[in-house]
């Protein structure tokens, strides 16, 4: 069980590739399943809970979908390595702070993740990078065919798949979209469409998802209803409404060149001297001037920067990620020390390969 390869090896959903990609970071669709017959695992007994993994896994096994992945119960990852998968979107919070038994199961490639006993007993997870949401969609129903092959889910016949949440009843299904709109942002218009993008049934989240503050401009979009609608039917609406985010955004970032293309250029070349020349940063600090630097590269300001690398840093300058690279652990002062450190070499690596 080799967690260093995690860490090592970068998400697919960071490659900074698929459609749309200089808007949308990511597109990510979650399935919700239960064991027919089994209480949730917060009304599980411990004894069961773990039967619940064995089964799992079992299952896992007989299907093709985690060769060369990991597939492990939470107990046995070290912390470090735990927070690292939540900085990595490969987990969600539940599933460290709990206290009864769960597992996790990821795919080599990182973008297919099964997390066992978090609110669900199967949370079932596809991560793409770009405006991908159908190849999600794609690879996520193989996963959840294969394994409905071999475990018998629990399954009501007028109400969908059965859930711990009520919300979360039908067909379990969670879509979700990551934009970075720093042009929305800086012409103030955000909150016009945020609020529109409510009123359509949808729910905006920050950069970790529920309950977390919006940072560098990014934006989780998703579907907050499952129940009397179809998967098809929940992928053409959230598809249809980040269509129209796109475009809001790209004519946003065209008013800015139009009007504002100098004091663009120098928030960029201001944001990209800080990186590189920092000493002692803040991830918060950090976050907001990546997000400008990736606003650069999208409106073609600076020119010979990876956006993989920097989509990257947005992840490794956390605090797991940091103390892992740095192989010891370190207070909040030496962190930002480190994390300035770090993004000096990662630009000077670019710049290196550039010339």
């Amino acid at each position: 069980m080799d967690f260093n390869k995690i860490s090592a090896t970068q998400a697919e959903w960071l490659l900074g590739k698929g459609p749309n990609s200089d808007i949308v970071m990511s597109s990510r669709i979650r399935l919700a399943r239960n064991l027919k017959g089994v209480p949730f695992p917060q009304q599980n007994s411990p004894a069961n809970n773990e039967k619940v993994i064995d089964v799992v896994f079992d299952a896992l096994k007989k299907t093709k979908f985690f060769k060369n992945g990991i597939i492990a119960r939470m107990q046995d990852i070290p912390d470090i390595d735990k927070q690292i998968l939540f900085e990595t979107h490969l987990i969600s919070k539940e599933l460290i702070t709990h206290n009864h038994a769960s597992a996790i199961a990821i795919s080599a490639a990182q973008d297919l993740v099964i997390m066992v006993n978090e609110e669900d007993h199967l949370r079932i997870q596809v991560l793409k990078s770009g405006f991908n949401i159908d190849a999600c969609w794609e690879l996520i129903n193989k996963v959840d065919s294969a394994l409905e092959k071999v475990l018998d889910f629990a399954y009501s016949p007028s109400l969908g798949y059965l859930t711990a949440c009520p919300t979360n009843v039908g067909t379990g299904m969670r879509a979700s979209v990551m934009l970075h709109l720093p042009g929305l942002m800086l012409m103030e218009l955000i909150n016009k469409v945020m609020q529109a993008v409510i009123k359509l049934g949808l729910a905006v989240r920050g950069f970790y998802g529920e309950g977390s503050e919006v940072l560098g401009n990014l934006f989780q979009i998703s579907n907050q209803t499952t129940l009397g609608k179809s998967e098809k039917e929940i992928i053409a609406n959230i598809s249809k409404v980040i269509d129209l985010m796109i475009e809001h955004e790209r004519n946003a970032r065209a008013m800015l060149n139009n009007k504002s293309a100098e004091k663009i250029k120098d928030t960029v070349g201001r944001s990209y001297g800080i990186l590189c020349n920092a000493h002692i940063i803040s991830s918060k600090e950090t976050i907001s001037l990546l997000s400008a630097l990736r606003m650069g590269m999208d409106m073609g300001y600076i020119t010979g920067l990876d956006t993989s690398a920097i989509n990257e840093l947005f992840i490794q300058i956390q605090p797991a990620h940091l103390q892992k690279i740095s192989g010891e652990l370190l207070d909040p002062g030496m962190r930002d020390v480190r994390r300035a450190q770090l993004i000096r070499e990662r630009l000077r690596q670019n710049n290196d390969k550039q010339s």
